[in-house]
């Protein structure tokens, strides 16, 4: 899904970025405006992501 969409508005490299990028102004313009964050855990460990 974020692949497509960001293939679509010509920024195929940030289809990673777009996971946490909510924002139509930070997808749009390929920054980072408000922080995000995303935690999750395996088994073995707690990991948190951070955009900023």
């Amino acid at each position: 899904k974020f692949e497509k969409e960001a293939a679509e508005l010509g920024k195929g490299s940030f289809k990673y970025a777009w996971v946490l990028d909510k924002l139509k102004a930070e997808r749009e313009r390929g920054i980072t405006i408000d922080i995000a964050l995303w935690k999750f855990e395996t088994p073995k460990y707690y990991v948190t992501v951070i955009d900023v």
